[in-house]
This record gives C-alpha cells, structure tokens and sequence, in this order.
C-alpha cells in the first residue's frame, strides 16, 4: 500500500508500528516521506498515494477521491501555528509585508487569512510559500517581514532571536471553542476505509505503549532536531485525537472550511463528505 506523510515526528511516531510491519494483518507499506505542501498537492493528482497525511484545509480539493479516515490526523490545542517577526510588533505591522508561509493549502494558511481579515485589515504584501523548516531562518535574515510556523518551531523560536506577534491557535480556540484542526489522513474511497483506520489505531496504541521504541527511526527523519525537543513535538500533537475525531475534531473541521468558502479562500464542498 503507497502513503505519503511528513518527516515530522508526529507522523513517524504514529506510523512507526505499521511502517515496520508491526501491525497484525496490516500490509506492508511504501512510502513517501514530504513535506505537506507536496502531500496536498499528490492528493490531487490521478496516481495519487493510497493514503496520506494532507492538511486539513486542502480537503475541500481532494475528497471526490479521497475520503477523510477519523484517526491519524493532529488536531488539538495549544498547538496552533505562530506568526513570527524579527522585532515585537503589533498587528498592523503586517499590512502590505511580506510573510512566508508553509503552504498555501494549509490549516495554518486559512488561520492567518482568516486572522488578518480581522485584524489587518488593509491585507498582507507578498506571500511567499517554503518549506516549514527555512522559514524562520528567512525572517532572521531579512528575507521576509514575517513567517507562518508550525511544528516544532512552537519551541525553537526564541533560539532565533524571533518574536511571537499572535499565536493563531490561541486566537481560533478563544473564537470557536474547538480544537485546531491541522492535519488529516486520508484514503481512497475504493480502499476499505475501516481497516486502514484500525490498523493506524494500532500502530497509535503500540507507540503509546513503547515511547522509546519509535524514538531512533523518529530522529532519523526529524532533520537534525533535538531528542527533547521531538518528544515535545510528539506529546503535543499525538493526542486522543490521533485515536479518534469524535464530535469535536469533524466539528473543527467543518468550521474552518466553512468559514474559508465563505471568504472564497477554499472552493465550495459538500459538508456531508467528511462522513462523520
């Protein structure tokens, strides 16, 4: 079976078990470890993987293919993406500056444009999407005015010398009372969607039960990052939501694509597709 998912160690930790053939009836895995910006981008295309990790904003372009499988995702809170700048500054700082952004078909894309429609209301400048792990060195250097960070730049970006102007995480929960919902696996719909999702519950479970035993094979692949610092990765975005969805985490969902339809940021899609 073909999937694609990130090097982060949240998804090599709940992937580890079934990766390494651990999960009882499971079949084997080839995968594709990319960055999400190419994950959202292979979910559109024809020969697609049969299961991915997208973000939860590309769903709106992917599920006449794909259908969204109620485990293995990240949502949760306190975990939100940050917007960044190299001195403290206030809101209005960003209008008409450059941000660098991970992808333009991400949860934390939708965030920050559903933010600054609030608050900078005279619209951000140039938009400039790179992979998550160079955009704080960009805002270091002056490359860009501001970046949009995930992951585990959370804890990194005072190691910079970079500042926090909101923490969008903070802001969606204070707005909806719902977890963020940043990414989701999906699976073609032809594919026994209930298997895959017990056999990713498994690989959670084995992993929560042995937390050293993914460790190696999550370094390995987490681009040079600190033990500490994964296993801060790992404690804040694998959660009860990487078991199951439930009531809240589709909610979160289908609030966020709502609002983005609604300010034209995601074309218009049948809320009755996520299948709750």
């Amino acid at each position: 079976m073909k999937i694609a998912f990130s090097p982060c160690p949240n998804d090599t930790f709940i992937f580890y078990a079934w990766v390494h053939g651990l999960i009882p009836g499971a079949p084997e895995l080839d995968v594709t470890y990319a960055d999400i910006d190419v994950t959202n981008y292979l979910a559109t295309r024809p020969d697609g993987p049969d299961v991915l990790k997208v973000s939860c904003a590309a769903l709106p372009w992917v599920l006449r293919d794909y259908a969204l499988l109620p485990c293995g995702g990240a949502l949760g809170k306190g975990c939100g993406p940050l917007i960044l700048t190299k001195e403290a500054m206030e809101p209005e700082f960003l209008a008409g500056k450059r941000v660098a952004v991970p992808s333009d078909r991400s949860t934390a894309y939708l965030l920050f444009r559903l933010w600054v429609s609030r608050h900078v209301p005279q619209g951000v400048g140039e938009i400039r999407v790179m992979p998550f792990h160079r955009i704080m060195p960009a805002v270091q250097a002056g490359e860009v005015d501001a970046g949009l960070v995930i992951h585990e730049a959370r804890f990194t970006y005072p190691s910079y010398g970079l500042h926090m102007l909101v923490d969008l995480g903070e802001w969606w929960e204070r707005d909806t009372g719902l977890p963020i919902p940043l990414g989701a696996i999906i699976a073609r719909r032809h594919l026994d969607r209930e298997a895959i999702a017990g056999w990713i519950r498994a690989s959670v479970r084995h992993a929560w039960t042995h937390p050293e035993e993914p460790m190696e094979y999550v370094l390995r692949h987490a681009q040079e990052m600190d033990a500490e610092v994964a296993k801060a990765h790992i404690n804040l975005y694998v959660n009860e939501f990487s078991a199951n969805l439930g009531r809240d985490g589709y909610g979160a969902i289908r609030t966020l694509l709502t609002r983005a339809a609604e300010e034209g940021l995601v074309p218009s899609w049948d809320a009755s597709s996520l299948e709750e």
